[in-house]
Order: C-alpha cells, then sequence, then structure tokens
C-alpha cells in the first residue's frame, strides 16, 4: 500500500486509495457503455462483433493502463464517439472502403499522433487552428452522430419526395429509442450513477420481455479477437483517395484529447499556476500509442473521454483512477454475451445524447461575425447532410479561409490553416 501510494503521491493529492478506487468505478459507470455502442457501430462495417467487443475492452484498458501508470493522470481512455460513426458511415459504407483500409488509416493517424508528440508540434498546430473551427467541428460531430441514432432506430427514414422522413414512432424500435434517450435524461438531470449504461440495460430489458430480443446469458469467457486481430490493411489507407480521412482522424482525436485533458486536470486542481497540464507530453504518448493498438487489435480510434470527469467529481486525483477503470474494462471482457444482446435501439438513445453534448459547444460561436459563423453552418449542416465528417471539416476550413479572405480580414489566416485549406480544396476538386 505504501509504494501505490508514494508511487501515485496519493498523499500529496489529499485523496486515499479508496476514494480512487469508488473513483475509477464512477468514471467507468458512466463510459461504459462504450463496450456496447463500439461494437455495434463497427459491425455496420462488416467487423465481427465479438471480435471488436474484445478489441474495445482491451484497447481501453491499455490506454488507461498507460495514462495512469505513465502520465498518473485520471483520465480514462476508449475508441471515441463520432470516429467510430465515422469509420463505419463515412469510411467503410460511404466510400466504399474495406474496415481493413479504415483500420489502416487509424494506424496511420495514431502515428502521425505520436510523431506530433514527441516533436512537441501538437502547441503550434493546436493553436493555429482557429477556436471557431475547432468547436464548429466538435458541434458538426454532435450533428453526424444525431442523424445517425435516429436512422439506426428508425425515427427518421428514406423518403423519394423529402430525401428523409419520420418514422413510425409508433414501432417498437423507435419507441424504444425514444424511451432510451428520456431515461437518460432523467437520470442525467436527477444524478443518478451510471445514467447511460442503466438506460441502454433497462431499454435491453424490455426487449427481452417482449420477445424482441433473445436472452443469451451474461457471462462467458470471452470471444475470439482473431476476426480483427492485425487485419489492418496500411497500403490501401496510403491511397491518396484516403489524405482527408487520415485527416480527420487525426485532429478529431487532437482536438478531443486537448480539450479533455484540460478540462479534467482543471476541475481536478491538476494544472499548474501558469495553466500547463501536468506531464503533458506522457499524457499524449499514452493516448496516441493506445490509438496505434487499438487499430492493431482491430477498433477505431482511442482516445481521452470527458467522462473523467465524473470521476474527478467523485474525488479521483491521480493515475490509480485510471488504473481501476483499465481493470473494469478487463473485467467487462467476461461479460461478452450481454453485449451481444445489446440491440441498436437501445444505443441510440445514448448516441443522441452525446450528440447533445456535443452541441453545447455552438454557444461558444461569435454568431454576429459572419466570417466565424459561416464556417459552423456549413460543417453543422453539411457534414450529416453529406454524411462524411471528412468532407464536413474540409467545407468548414475552406468557407472559413474563403470567408476572412473576401471581407479582408487575411492577416487571420494562419500558415497551418492556408495549407490545409489548399491540400482539402485540391483533394474535393481533383479526387471526389
Amino acid at each position: 500500500m505504501n509504494a501505490i501510494k508514494q508511487y501515485f503521491g496519493i498523499d500529496g493529492h489529499n485523496t486515499t486509495i479508496k476514494r480512487e478506487v469508488l473513483a475509477g468505478l464512477t468514471t467507468f459507470l458512466t463510459m461504459a457503455y462504450i463496450i456496447f455502442v463500439n461494437p455495434d457501430l463497427l459491425a455496420k462495417a462488416g467487423m465481427d462483433k465479438g471480435a471488436v467487443f474484445v478489441a474495445t475492452c482491451l484497447a481501453s484498458a491499455l490506454g488507461c493502463f498507460l495514462m495512469g501508470l505513465i502520465a498518473r493522470l485520471p483520465v480514462a481512455l476508449a475508441p471515441g464517439m463520432g470516429l467510430n460513426a465515422f469509420f463505419t458511415f463515412t469510411v467503410v459504407l460511404g466510400m466504399g472502403k474495406s474496415w481493413q483500409v479504415a483500420l489502416g488509416a487509424v494506424f496511420i493517424s495514431g502515428l502521425l499522433f505520436v510523431l506530433i508528440s514527441a516533436f512537441k508540434l501538437r502547441e503550434w498546430l493546436i493553436n493555429a487552428i482557429p477556436y471557431t473551427l475547432k468547436q464548429g467541428i466538435v458541434a458538426g460531430i454532435g450533428a453526424f452522430l444525431a442523424f445517425i441514432a435516429l436512422k439506426s432506430s428508425g425515427i427518421i427514414v428514406a423518403s423519394p419526395a423529402t430525401y428523409v422522413t419520420m418514422g413510425k414512432l409508433t414501432d417498437f424500435a423507435p419507441a424504444m429509442a425514444i424511451l432510451s434517450f428520456f431515461l437518460i435524461v432523467v437520470f442525467v438531470q436527477r444524478k443518478v450513477p451510471a445514467a447511460v449504461m442503466l438506460s441502454i440495460l433497462i431499454v435491453t430489458v424490455i426487449s427481452l420481455l417482449a420477445g424482441q430480443t433473445h436472452y443469451n446469458g451474461i457471462v462467458s469467457m470471452p470471444p475470439s479477437i482473431a476476426p480483427t486481430f492485425m487485419q489492418l490493411d496500411i497500403a490501401g489507407a496510403l491511397d491518396v483517395s484516403m489524405v482527408s480521412v487520415i485527416f480527420a482522424f487525426l485532429f478529431v482525436v487532437l482536438f478531443d484529447t486537448s480539450g479533455t485533458l484540460i478540462g479534467v486536470t482543471k476541475k481536478a486542481g491538476l494544472m499548474n499556476d501558469d495553466g500547463k497540464i501536468p506531464n503533458l507530453g506522457k499524457a499524449l504518448f499514452a493516448d496516441s500509442t493506445a490509438a496505434v493498438a487499438g487499430s492493431l487489435l482491430g477498433t477505431s480510434s482511442v482516445t481521452s473521454y470527458v467522462e473523467s470527469t465524473a470521476g474527478v467529481a467523485a474525488g479521483g486525483r491521480t493515475g490509480l483512477t485510471a488504473i481501476v477503470v483499465g481493470a473494469l474494462f478487463l473485467l467487462a471482457l467476461f461479460f461478452a454475451p450481454l453485449a451481444g444482446m445489446i440491440p441498436a435501439y437501445a444505443t441510440a438513445g445514448a448516441i443522441f445524447y452525446v450528440a447533445v453534448l456535443m452541441l453545447f459547444t455552438l454557444r461558444e460561436i461569435d454568431w454576429d461575425d459572419l466570417t466565424e459563423a459561416s464556417p459552423v453552418a456549413v460543417v453543422l449542416l453539411l457534414m450529416p447532410l453529406k454524411f462524411s465528417m471528412a468532407d464536413g471539416i474540409a467545407l468548414c476550413f475552406i468557407t472559413y479561409t474563403i470567408a476572412k479572405l473576401v471581407s479582408g480580414r487575411h492577416k487571420e489566416i494562419s500558415i497551418a490553416v492556408w495549407v490545409l485549406t489548399i491540400i482539402l480544396l485540391a483533394k474535393l476538386i481533383f479526387l471526389s
């Protein structure tokens, strides 16, 4: 016990081992929905659901262990929401790429993240991207997730006259998706622990009782990971048509990780007086390494989870919190039958809830400045309507640059934005 206390600085952070364990449990319960949602989304790309379940748990555990042991921060990691939807609906189903190629793109983006972190380019790159674009892209991903949730649950359906229309809400799947979302709203407002996971389980039980889902047991040995392990196609991902995809994976993880680390360490009181994050380089190494490992195991990009703030609120202050989360992800490996029973409409409410949280960033936008508001409107509307995160991000950068240029405010355009705009514009013109 003394060795654990000394390594993590338990006493120095005015916490206890018991408090750290409880904080880890709290964080896990708030983010455990990913072990149900991620396999369901990636299975739509043709991947083996059982293997993705195992890959999700292993990649999450590895990321948490690296973050806890190396960076010693109370930050948990798992495959990112939005990135898994992009993986399936844009890269595989939209662009017609194989899931193996998509995993190759995740691997390459992870390696680039490692290099950016190692050569300390992260700060320059993040500072070079305007705050408006960062917030707008997050909101666009939220709108994209919302559209996917509504579509997958049958709340909206295809229409030859209007492209999309309202589905029959009294059908079982749409009704359960709606119930799932409002259960989350109630549970979150009433501060019920594990609100999202509890909602998913309640809808699954209702589905079982209604005969819509078949009972397959709760506990078993983990499924084989062989169908996805080391199945990535790196050569296929090096095709020029994948440039914007790799860019999207990289920048979303980069922004997501940075925002999460800032938010969690600030809430925990761990940020230095000058606003710097302790062990930032080690934290980025943990994040980027987990992303690379996830692609090898067979899952979309792994990133830091903002749900870690729940553990911080419960008293977590050290890396021991992240270690506990990692251990619980390993324990979750033995609940594969439960994960296999979760119907898509049970997770649709969770996906829509995450979308709502992402849309909060819209309040940070200066809507009185059209050069700032127009790129946000473009990414918010076109990302879901074009059903492509990569194209949405590209159009966002292009709109921002053109709007600033024609308004005589070209000095506000950074070199990084100029370079990215030219690359993305060329890709859309010559490779679309």
